[in-house]
C-alpha cells in the first residue's frame, strides 16, 4: 500500500480537475489509486467517500452564480439514485482487475468527449420541461455510476447540453450537484459489500475535498479552451498507458 501522501496528493490533483470541468474526478481517480498499487475492488470504491463533499464543494461557486438546472438535477437524481445500487451490486461479479480496466477505457471516453465540442441540442426547448427524457437517462447512468463507483459527470454533461440545451456551466454546475446525490446510494452499496478501505478515503478525502474548491475558483481565471484541449490530451495519454499497464502487468 501506498504512504498516506501520496494518496493525498493524487486526491488533490484528482479534485482540482474534477472542480475545473464537472467531470473526469472520479474516472481519473480509480486509475491513479490502481497506480499507486491499490488492489482493483478498493481503488473503485475509494474515491467514493470523498466524491460527495468534493462535489458539493465544488458546486458552491456555480450555485451562487445561478448556473445550476435545478428541475433538471431533480429530475437526474429521481432516475439516477435506484440505478446506481444496482451497479454497486453487479460489481461484486465483475472483479477488481475488470474494473479497473473499464475505469481506464472510460477515462480515454471521457478525454475524447472533452476535446470535442459539445453542439447544444436540438430538443432543448422541449426536453428541459419533460421528466420523461431525462429520468430514463439518468437511470440508464446511474447503472453505470454504482458499477465503476464513477460520479457520471462524463456522461451527464453531454446529456445536459446536446440534449437538454444547458450551457456548459450549467451542465458543470449541474452535474456537480447530482454527482453528489448519486454517490450517496453508490457509497453505502459499496460500504456494505466490504469495498470501502477508510484509510485510503480519507487520505484521498483529505486532498481532493479541497483540491474541488480550488478547481471551481480556477475555472472561472482560466482560458477555457486551451485547458480543455490539455486536460482531455491528458487524459487519453494517462488512461491509454493504464489500460496497457494492466493488461500486460500479470
Amino acid at each position: 500500500m501506498p504512504a498516506w501522501w501520496e494518496v493525498t496528493a493524487a486526491g488533490l490533483g484528482v479534485g482540482v480537475l474534477f472542480g475545473l470541468f464537472g467531470v473526469g474526478g472520479s474516472s481519473f481517480a480509480t486509475p491513479a489509486l490502481g497506480l499507486l498499487g491499490i488492489p482493483g475492488l478498493i481503488a473503485v470504491a475509494a474515491p467514493l467517500p470523498a466524491t460527495i463533499p468534493a462535489a458539493l464543494v465544488g458546486a458552491v461557486a456555480y450555485v451562487r452564480r445561478q448556473q445550476v438546472a435545478w428541475p433538471v438535477a431533480r429530475w437526474s437524481i429521481y432516475g439516477g439514485v435506484p440505478a446506481t445500487v444496482v451497479g454497486a451490486l453487479l460489481s461484486k461479479y465483475v472483479g477488481g482487475r475488470a474494473l479497473l480496466i473499464a475505469s481506464g477505457v472510460v477515462l480515454v471516453a471521457v478525454g475524447v468527449r472533452i476535446l470535442l465540442p459539445l453542439p447544444v441540442g436540438r430538443l432543448a426547448g422541449v426536453a428541459r420541461r419533460r421528466a420523461s427524457v431525462v429520468i430514463p437517462a439518468a437511470a440508464a447512468i446511474g447503472v453505470f455510476t454504482g458499477l465503476l463507483a464513477n460520479g457520471g459527470g462524463f456522461l451527464l454533461v453531454p446529456l445536459f447540453v446536446m440534449v437538454l440545451g444547458l450551457t456548459m456551466p450549467e451542465s458543470a454546475g449541474t452535474s456537480l450537484v447530482v454527482i453528489a446525490a448519486l454517490s450517496v446510494p453508490t457509497l453505502a452499496a459499496h460500504w456494505a459489500l466490504g469495498h470501502i478501505n477508510w484509510a485510503v478515503a480519507g487520505a484521498f478525502a483529505a486532498g481532493s475535498i479541497p483540491g474541488a474548491g480550488v478547481g471551481s475558483l480556477l475555472a472561472q481565471r482560466l482560458p477555457a479552451e486551451a485547458m480543455k484541449r490539455g486536460f482531455g490530451i491528458l487524459l487519453i495519454v494517462f488512461a491509454a498507458y493504464f489500460v496497457v499497464r494492466q493488461i500486460v502487468d500479470p
